[in-house]
């Protein structure tokens, strides 16, 4: 088993942990914070995968700018622990907690479809693979309509916070 290996399935952990400890949080800035450090062990399986650009702007993008966002969004709204409520098992859980396993279930199939797949695929990266120059090429080419469909849908978040705002001032 090489280093890679070994760090590849601590960080992997690090980050089913983390996204575990969003979910279970009942405080929702733990949950924030823990969602922060789920970024940051991405960031490192972006590095072990040598794209050192994704890994950058996982921590600068995500980790910091999205990630400042939810805590102002979160203090903002000064949720308490008091307006969570309790263990009632309601519908809607009932129905949420079978849409996640179905999810899971579909992605288990796909997976164990594609390991053949995985293995055939399994080369050295290429040599331009996670650069600026690549991703920018990419980002601007094939995939400029879903970026700037993020770009507007994270403008009207933005509007969207600030007439919430305004309306508790």
């Amino acid at each position: 088993m090489t280093v890679e290996a070994v760090l590849f399935w601590a960080f992997g952990a690090c980050v089913v942990i983390g996204a575990a400890a969003v979910i279970a949080s009942r405080n929702a800035v733990n949950s924030a914070m823990a969602l922060v450090a789920t970024f940051f062990f991405l960031a490192g399986i972006y590095l072990l995968l040598w794209a050192p650009t994704l890994a950058v702007l996982q921590v600068l993008v995500y980790a910091g700018a999205i990630m400042v966002l939810f805590l102002f969004v979160i203090m903002l709204l000064s949720l308490t622990e008091s307006e969570v409520q309790g263990g009632r098992i309601t519908l809607s859980r009932v129905l949420g907690g079978a849409a996640a396993a179905a999810v899971l279930w579909a992605l288990e199939t796909t997976l164990l479809r594609l390991a053949p797949v995985a293995r055939a695929m399994a080369t050295a990266p290429a040599p331009q693979f996670g650069t600026l120059k690549s991703l920018g090429a990419l980002l601007y080419s094939q995939y400029v309509l879903p970026f700037e469909v993020v770009s507007l849908l994270l403008l009207v978040a933005i509007v969207g916070a600030v007439v919430v705002a305004k309306s508790r001032i």
